[in-house]
Parts: structure tokens; C-alpha cells; sequence
């Protein structure tokens, strides 16, 4: 199945003194990468969402971004003030404007003035916070899941139809490349008899040797047969459901702008050079689509 490396999941869940917000955001990148923006108090349980989502995601580059909402009585009970920060920030206040309207509300936004009641990072978190973490973790998975499976659908059949075409294009230079070596060598003799008229022995077998062995460096068939074979391992990868294909698939879109490279600089012929340019343009639209399926 193919799925897309861009994709967006949210799940929430609550428990006695709150609630449980967890976000899951990616894009594409070669790599997994998780970048974690978690509370203090949730710091500890890190190791344990990247391995929930290692197994669920291979590949790009993902947010993580989980908030712990409390209910109203509960963080206020769980916070303090740092009333001497709070005074040297009012002090500050009034020595510029000693008859200014300090705005408390304002100050209290500050970081540091309101702390939580513990700075323990370690301190443990309730099994009801650990089941509310779980399951709006594996809420935000299976919605994150979801939308990159829809997005995969359209790149699958994007994808199919733009191989359709490279498949076109190619068949379109099998007839011309069949007749580059003999148009080749037809070319050399005329030129040769044109240089050194009446001198020039067309049935020396010498001649026709080095003429032999001239034009089978146009020959093209070894590049037509690879580029059918890549094309067969590119539609098995297409219609395979267990497997994760967008390196695989990277790869063999490598290997096709290689063979048709080398095939436009053997055959080197007027009736193939504007196909070989168009494969590559219709390759590198394929190659963008491919940078995005995990």
C-alpha cells in the first residue's frame, strides 16, 4: 500500500484531572527524524512515543506535540507564584512610571513567574495520565494514518499514469532504435565512398569489421531491455500491500534516467533525441511525486 510521508493526526482522551492532547504532524525527508515538544512532567515518557511511532511511521520527518490540560482547580492547585520575580518585575514597573497601572494579568504571563508546584522533570505521572497518553496517542496515529493513506491513493494513481507514459515513450523509440545500425553504417560507406571514391573496397572484410564494430556501439537494445525491466519491478512495487516502496522506487527512477541518458548518447539519432528529452522531463515530474511516498 502506498502512503504518503505528509500527513496530520490528532487524538485526545481524558482522565480525572484532565485531559490528554496529542498532535502528529510529517513531511517528507529520505530518513525518519521525530522532533518531541512535550511538558515537563511528560519528558519521562518520551522513549515510549518514539517507539510507538517508529512502528507505525519509517520514514520522514515527524512533529510530535503532546499537551497536558488540566482541569481549572487542579492547576491551580498544582502551581505556584515566584513572588519575588513577580516584585522585581512590579518594582521595575513603577521605577519607570511610579504611577503606572502595573498589568498583573500581563506580568503573570511571564515565564518563570507562575511555576508548577514541582520542577521535577522525573516526577511520575498517574496510571489514569498514562492510559489518557496511550489512547490519544493511538487516536492521533490512526487519524495521521488515515490521511496519508488517502493521500498515497492519489499518488498511487498519479504515479501509474505518469509510468504509463514513460512505458509510451519508450516504445515509440524501439522502432527507431532498430534501424540506428543500419542507417549508421549505410552513412559510413556512402561518406567513405564520397572520400575515397573507387579506393574504398566495400566486401574487404577488414572494413566491414571496423564498420561492424563501429555501429554496435549505437546498438540500444541492452537500455531498452533494462528500462522494460525496471518498468516490470516499478509495477510490482505499485501493487505490493506489506511493503513501503518509496526508497525502492527512488532507486529505480536513478537507474531509469541512467539507461535513458546512455541510450540518447549511443544512438545518438535526430528521431530519438526529442523522446529521450521528453522521458526525462515526464521521469522528473515521476521522481517529485516518488520524493513523498514513505
Amino acid at each position: 500500500m502506498m502512503k504518503s510521508m505528509t500527513g496530520f493526526g490528532r487524538g485526545e482522551a481524558s482522565f480525572s484531572g484532565g485531559k490528554m492532547i496529542v498532535e502528529l504532524s510529517s513531511v517528507n525527508r529520505k530518513q525518519f527524524e521525530l522532533r518531541t515538544n512535550l511538558p515537563r512532567e511528560l519528558i519521562a515518557c518520551e522513549n515510549f512515543l518514539r517507539k510507538e511511532i517508529n512502528a507505525k511511521i519509517t520514514r520522514g520527518s515527524v512533529a510530535l506535540r503532546v499537551v497536558r490540560s488540566a482541569a481549572e482547580s487542579t492547576a491551580a492547585a498544582a502551581s505556584r507564584i515566584d513572588h519575588a520575580l513577580l516584585d522585581a518585575l512590579i518594582d521595575e514597573c513603577r521605577r519607570h512610571d511610579p504611577n503606572a497601572d502595573v498589568p498583573l494579568a500581563a506580568l503573570l504571563a511571564v515565564p518563570g513567574v507562575v511555576l508548577p508546584a514541582s520542577n521535577d522533570a522525573d516526577a511520575e505521572i498517574s496510571g489514569a495520565e498514562e492510559a489518557a497518553l496511550d489512547a490519544a496517542l493511538r487516536g492521533a496515529l490512526e487519524n495521521f494514518e488515515a490521511m496519508r493513506c488517502a493521500e498515497g491513493e492519489n499518488l498511487l494513481r498519479d504515479t501509474a499514469m505518469r509510468l504509463a507514459r514513460l512505458e509510451a515513450l519508450v516504445e515509440t523509440i524501439r522502432p527507431a532504435a532498430a534501424s540506428i545500425k543500419a542507417a549508421l553504417r549505410t552513412k559510413l560507406m556512402e561518406s567513405m565512398k564520397a572520400e575515397f571514391g573507387g579506393m574504398v573496397d566495400c566486401a574487404d572484410e577488414r572494413l566491414l569489421k571496423e564498420i561492424l564494430f563501429y555501429t554496435d556501439k549505437a546498438d540500444v537494445t541492452e537500455e531498452l531491455t533494462r528500462l522494460g525491466s525496471h518498468f516490470a519491478q516499478f509495477h510490482a512495487f505499485l501493487k505490493a500491500e506489506a511493503v513501503q516502496p518509496g526508497r525502492s522506487l527512488d532507486f529505480l527512477i536513478q537507474e531509469m534516467f541512467r539507461e535513458i541518458t546512455t541510450l540518447g548518447n549511443k544512438a545518438g539519432s535526430v528521431a530519438i533525441s526529442p523522446r529521450v528529452v521528453e522521458f526525462k522531463a515526464e521521469l522528473e515530474k515521476l521522481r517529485e511525486q516518488i520524493q513523498n511516498v514513505e
